[in-house]
């Protein structure tokens, strides 16, 4: 585990004004428990609630709370990328804005962060969501697990703790939910390492999913499916991975150069 790391920590964030204020608080108390440098963001993502108000007034309070507004919805997935691209700290941990995950349980994410683990993924203890949710939900988790390979437990809970270097390999596209695939499948295949920690999940308290719905999850189904063909069956990531692994060797051996000049 690094000892005082510095943390990003980042929500996005859509039509969630009556969660989004408990989880900055939560995560900033957090935080401070953690290091002295960290910062937080929201990437407000077209909320039509009272999301943005409840953020303005945050923001006057809390100094390292940045807020990225965007009134045109760029989706799960463009949020995502937004949040990663920002973060300035050596450590990224994101969860969502809707408070069902618990931002405390950072705190069990970052010991098992050591020098042989490169992303802290959490598992859902148990999924505190309607009946019908938690069969489509497991239902695609074992579909998406034989359609790509993946290994881990949980691939789709959005509690995660990653470095941020990463993504100097890797570079995401999606814009939908399927993000969480995309960003999986390409850590995985870029040969990053991963440790799994036990979270809970709780009952949404506040607004509704955006992703249980019929029209949602047809589109739902289609990315899945261009998806693994870029991913599983062209494999043209595998490319860029190598293309952006071979100018990080190249900068580095530039960079010593210098310093032995």
């Amino acid at each position: 585990m690094l000892q005082r790391p510095s943390i990003t920590a980042f929500f996005p964030a859509c039509n969630d004004a009556g969660t989004i204020a408990s989880m900055v608080v939560t995560v900033t108390k957090t935080l401070e428990q953690l290091t002295n440098d960290y910062e937080v963001i929201v990437v407000e993502n077209g909320s039509t609630d009272y999301t943005v108000e409840v953020l303005e007034a945050l923001a006057e309070k809390y100094d390292r709370l940045r807020v990225l507004t965007h009134r045109e919805p760029l989706g799960y997935g463009g949020a995502l990328r937004v949040g990663f691209a920002n973060a300035s700290k050596e450590l990224v941990f994101y969860t969502d804005g809707d408070g069902q995950y618990d931002p405390r349980e950072l705190l069990a994410l970052l010991p098992a962060l050591n020098d042989n683990i490169d992303i802290v993924n959490g598992w859902k203890i148990d999924r505190s969501d309607p009946l019908h949710r938690i069969i489509i939900g497991r239902t695609y988790h074992h579909l998406v697990r034989l359609l790509f390979g993946f290994t881990l437990r949980d691939v789709d809970c959005d509690f995660r703790l990653i470095r941020r270097e990463v993504f100097d390999v890797i570079d995401l596209e999606s814009d939908s939910g399927t993000i969480c695939l995309e960003l999986i499948k390409k850590l995985q295949d870029a040969g990053f390492r991963f440790a799994e920690v036990p979270v809970h999940h709780y009952h949404r308290t506040y607004g509704k999913s955006q992703f249980f719905n019929i029209p949602r999850l047809w589109r739902t189904a289609i990315q899945l499916l261009h998806l693994w063909r870029k991913l599983v069956l062209r494999r043209e990531h595998m490319h860029h991975i190598a293309a952006r692994r071979a100018k990080l060797l190249e900068k580095r051996a530039e960079s010593q150069a210098m310093q032995q000049a």
